[in-house]
């Protein structure tokens, strides 16, 4: 973990962050010193991400937003430099996800995950990056994708799709943004243990067990190594890397196994 107070006099947004990974990124950043601005659809969520860091002496707001809407994506940014004057990380977590054939995907089904994914990690990443470049001390850009960004991913074409989209996205501004100090990042969990993952990808106890087999290390994540590495991404520990992918997955993409499964008759 980093040293505490490392993120002192800096803000950090979090779309997503009012459950799973994104509660657990926002806890660590306040942990490093970071004031944190939590996004999302659900205001109750956040306001219990919020509750959770102000207990524990850190600094947070809660900023209800629909990522597909550019201008509460604006709104998300401003109401950020409103209440604590800058902003210095963005991380892109809101997502949606569910497992079905390709040729079973509705074009709502489609537009829903894509939407959310890639449509709204540009607008945050946009929004946040016009205001790093207005301040003129640089910033960082973390997305969150999952390795079927390259492998491919039957049973989640959407989502893949989407995530793929967000790494080219990444590679795209870091050479353009690079100029301005800003850089850009994606991490790709593997299987991280969270109810919305867990409802979404394993629905019962023989899909969770049988993905928990698919993972070299044999355990899926926690959140908090998610979070840990998520900060370490962002902080002047990595100064010098922009462009990249980091994936925190035990080895899981190097099985390549899929969430098809879940979608097969039960006998």
């Amino acid at each position: 973990m980093l040293v505490d107070g490392c993120y002192d006099g800096r803000v950090a947004l979090i779309t997503g962050g009012g459950s799973g990974m994104g509660r657990a990124m926002a806890q660590e950043f306040a942990r490093l010193g970071a004031s944190v601005v939590v996004a999302g659809r659900r205001p109750e969520p956040l306001e219990e991400t919020v509750a959770l860091i102000e207990a524990a002496g850190g600094r947070a707001a809660a900023q209800p937003t629909d990522v597909r809407d550019p201008d509460q994506v604006d709104a998300m940014v401003a109401a950020a430099v409103e209440r604590f004057g800058r902003v210095d990380c963005l991380v892109n977590n809101a997502a949606g996800n569910f497992v079905v054939k390709g040729e079973d995907l509705s074009p709502n089904g489609w537009r829903a995950v894509v939407s959310i994914v890639l449509d709204g990690g540009f607008l945050c990443t946009r929004a946040a990056g016009r205001r790093m470049i207005a301040q003129g001390s640089g910033g960082a850009v973390l997305s969150v994708i999952a390795s079927y960004a390259w492998t491919g991913g039957p049973g989640t074409v959407h989502s893949a799709s989407a995530k793929a989209g967000l790494l080219a996205m990444t590679k795209t501004l870091a050479v353009e943004w690079a100029p301005h100090g800003i850089r850009l990042n994606t991490i790709c969990p593997g299987p991280t243990d969270t109810e919305g993952a867990g409802q979404a990808l394993w629905p019962d106890a023989a899909d969770r067990a049988r993905v928990e087999r698919s993972v070299p290390a044999g355990r899926l994540a926690t959140v908090e190594e998610i979070a840990w590495w998520s900060t370490a991404l962002c902080s002047d520990f990595g100064s010098y890397v922009t462009g990249m992918n980091f994936t925190i997955d035990g080895g899981h993409w190097l099985e390549q196994d899929s969430y098809m499964p879940s979608l097969k008759p039960r006998d």
